[in-house]
Order: structure tokens, then C-alpha cells, then sequence
């Protein structure tokens, strides 16, 4: 692993800040009351989501791109979206042409996005490790300028910009919780914060899915998973470098992991009470505050990181969002096969208040006695006590009654 010395310096970063300017949008620090009484600490919020393509990426590929020779040579990177749409951009505002591969599996509407951007845009293999694999190769053979998503001191510069914004934004709060992917933002991030606000701890998260960093600080060097799965495909990392691994080991207090489902309560979160359209990758820091996963009570600042969502995957992850926060309820009952039935099942549920969002009247197929039916419910309910309630008062009512697919007793 490297030494200090092949270390992110501070003075490369405010370097990059000067490279920046008039090419960033403001994205001051927020805080949020709502929230940081659900949280039980004061939260603020670094809203990257609005930065130009939707996400942080801009600041470490314009650097990189800006510090390239005018030699007219394309601009070659891999992405599963953010970093893509970065490059993309940064190139087109420096008059460079790019290539960009993706995983063919990648949203649509990021493909578009990055194309729209002026992008030849390569769909290939089915992890962001597959394209950066075919970025490197597609660079050597063409004698393109790779500009990599995360193992690079210009990127790792460029990025470290928004710590340089939050020591001068984040008032009187000591802690800040960043998303990790490769490791790049989190390793500007932290260099910058060390730096200007010695005294503020830095926190990263990974999804549990993917936690190559977590896996690589425990064994002392990058560790590559077998395989990576998990809602925030932003941060769905195999491994980091060795690179980004030395800056995290320096400068990090705590690597931290959070559930897809903990990610979607903070998903749903964001959208009602921030009114924020956040990515599952970008949603991670305020995840971890939400579990209780941060240690202290202090005031903290969580790194919003981008907002790249197709609306089609947008609609699965407020479902999923939602049943992982108690408000949705998949319920199979067993009801007599006879006129009247389902209304006293109906009427049980709207007692307690629950909603009927659809129901399923099934008599083949499934395994029921001569006489029953089998109908599923999905009702609306407010949280997991809610749910709880629904099941016991149907067993009460002598109805054999199963929650489809969720933990309730």
C-alpha cells in the first residue's frame, strides 16, 4: 500500500478548486429540521444532486480532462452513469471527444443522458468492472486518455473540491458521512477535511452488497468480491485501489454498512420530507444516520451524492423503499369458499384502519383445503407496528393469515 508521500496533497486540491471555478454549481450546505429530529441529531445535507449531470463526478473528470495535452486525442472512461455523464460533459466544455463504456445493463435514460452530452457511448459486459476492464484495453490499443473513475490524484483532487465547500459550510458540525464506492470522493473528501477542519471526523458508508473497502481495510489490501449486489449500483464496487485504499486507511475514522432495506427507508425519507430525488448510492450517508450506524449524537453532515435515478427503477425503489419502512403489507389469507367471506375479512382490516390497495382471489393453483380460497392482500399500513396489528387481529378473527415476502411475526 502506498506511503504518505504518494498521498493527495491539500495544495493539489485548492489547485483543482481554482481549475473549477465557473464550471461548478453552488451546492451550499442544507440542514434539515425534519429529518434531524427523526435522526435524533442535527443533519444537514451536502444536495450534490443538483450539481451539473446530477451528481459530484463533474468536479474529478473536468480536472483530470483540463490537465490533459491539447493534442485532440479522445477522452476514454467507464461508468455505470455518474462518472460518465462527468466525463461527457467536462469533455464537451473543453472541446475533446469521448468514449465512454457502459454496462449493458445500465438505464436507459443514463445512456441517453451521457450520449446527449456528446459521448460515443460502448455498452459492454455486466458489471462497471467488466467496462472499466474494456475502457483500459480500448485506451491502450487506441492511445486515448483513460480518465478512471476513482484511482487517479487528478480525480481524487477534483473530487476533495467538496471538502473544501463543506469545512467552510458545515458550521458547528463535527461529522461528516460520505458514500463509497471506488474510493475517490471519500479520499478528497477526507484529505481536504483533515486539512482545513483537523477536528471533524469522516465516515464512510458501503452498501453491505458491495463492501469492497470494508473487506480491504481488514485485510490491509485491496480485496476484490466475488460478486456485488445491491440497490445502489452507483457505489456497486468489486474493488478499490490501492490508491483510494491508502487515503481511506489515512485519513477515515470508520467505514460503515448499510442494508438495501436501510437504503430505502432513507430513499422515501428524502423524498417526503426533503423533497429530494436522490439515488440509492447518494441516499447511503443519510442510511447510516437513520440505523444509527454513526457513532455520537453530535451535528452531521451527509454527502448527497447524486441523483441519477431512471424513473422506471425510481418507481421499483419507492415500492421497495416503502415496504422496507412497514408502509406497504403482502398478506395471504385463507378464507371458507363461501358468499360473504372476503366482506368479513374486509371489514376485520378496515377496522383497524388499514388500506386495501389491490386484492387477489385465487382458487387453483395453490394449496387450500376443499372449501377455502386463498386471497392476497396488499394493504397501505403506517409502519411495522401497524403491520404487526393487521396479522394478529386476523389470526384473532381465526383466519390463517401470512405476510408474503417481510418479517413479521
Amino acid at each position: 500500500m502506498g506511503t504518505p508521500t504518494e498521498l493527495v496533497g491539500i495544495d493539489e486540491i485548492r489547485s483543482a478548486r481554482e481549475g473549477l471555478r465557473g464550471v461548478l454549481r453552488p451546492t451550499p450546505v442544507e440542514p434539515s429540521t425534519n429529518i434531524s429530529a427523526i435522526c435524533g441529531r442535527t443533519v444537514s445535507f451536502k444536495p450534490e444532486f443538483r450539481q451539473r449531470t446530477g451528481s459530484f463526478k463533474i468536479r474529478g473528470a473536468h480536472h483530470h480532462i483540463a490537465s490533459l495535452p491539447d493534442d485532440g486525442v479522445a477522452v476514454v472512461a467507464a461508468s455505470a452513469g455518474n462518472h460518465a455523464q462527468g466525463v461527457a460533459l467536462a469533455s464537451a466544455l473543453l472541446g475533446r471527444p469521448s468514449v465512454v463504456f457502459m454496462p449493458t445493463g445500465t438505464p436507459l435514460p443514463k445512456v441517453e443522458a451521457t450520449r446527449a452530452y456528446g459521448a460515443d457511448v460502448r455498452l459492454t459486459g455486466e458489471t462497471v468492472d467488466d467496462a472499466i476492464t474494456a475502457a483500459g484495453r480500448y485506451a491502450e490499443e487506441t492511445g486515448g486518455h483513460l480518465v478512471p473513475p476513482f484511482d487517479d490524484r487528478l480525480v481524487i483532487a477534483g473530487q476533495g473540491t467538496l471538502g473544501l465547500e463543506l469545512a467552510e459550510e458545515m458550521g458547528v458540525a463535527d461529522t461528516v458521512v460520505v458514500p463509497v464506492g471506488g474510493g475517490g470522493l471519500i479520499s478528497g473528501v477526507a484529505v481536504a477535511l483533515a486539512a482545513e477542519r483537523p477536528g471533524v471526523r469522516v465516515i464512510g458508508v458501503e452498501a453491505d452488497g458491495a463492501a469492497s473497502m470494508v473487506a480491504s481495510l481488514a485485510a490491509g489490501e485491496p480485496v476484490t468480491l466475488g460478486e456485488v449486489r445491491t440497490i445502489a449500483d452507483g457505489i456497486a464496487l468489486k474493488c478499490p485501489s490501492a490508491l483510494t485504499l491508502a487515503h481511506v486507511t489515512t485519513f477515515v475514522d470508520e467505514v460503515v454498512t448499510v442494508t438495501d432495506e436501510e437504503i430505502g427507508r432513507a430513499l422515501i425519507l428524502l423524498l417526503e420530507r426533503a423533497k429530494a430525488v436522490v439515488e440509492p448510492a447518494g441516499a447511503v450517508g443519510l442510511a447510516a444516520l437513520l440505523a444509527g450506524k454513526v457513532p455520537g449524537s453530535s451535528p452531521a453532515v451527509a454527502v448527497l451524492s447524486g441523483g441519477n435515478v431512471d424513473p422506471l427503477m425510481l418507481i421499483r425503489l419507492v415500492e421497495h423503499g416503502l415496504s422496507a419502512a412497514g408502509r406497504y403489507l403482502r398478506l395471504r389469507v385463507i378464507v371458507p369458499d363461501r358468499p360473504g367471506a372476503l366482506a368479513w375479512v374486509t371489514q376485520t382490516i378496515a377496522e383497524i384502519g388499514i388500506n386495501v390497495l389491490a386484492v387477489e382471489h385465487h382458487r387453483a393453483g395453490v394449496q387450500v383445503g376443499i372449501g377455502e380460497v386463498e386471497v392476497l392482500f396488499t394493504l397501505e399500513t403506517r409502519d411495522d407496528r401497524h403491520r404487526e396489528q393487521v396479522v394478529a387481529a386476523l389470526r384473532d378473527a381465526g383466519y390463517t393469515a401470512d405476510p408474503v415476502g417481510q418479517d413479521v411475526p
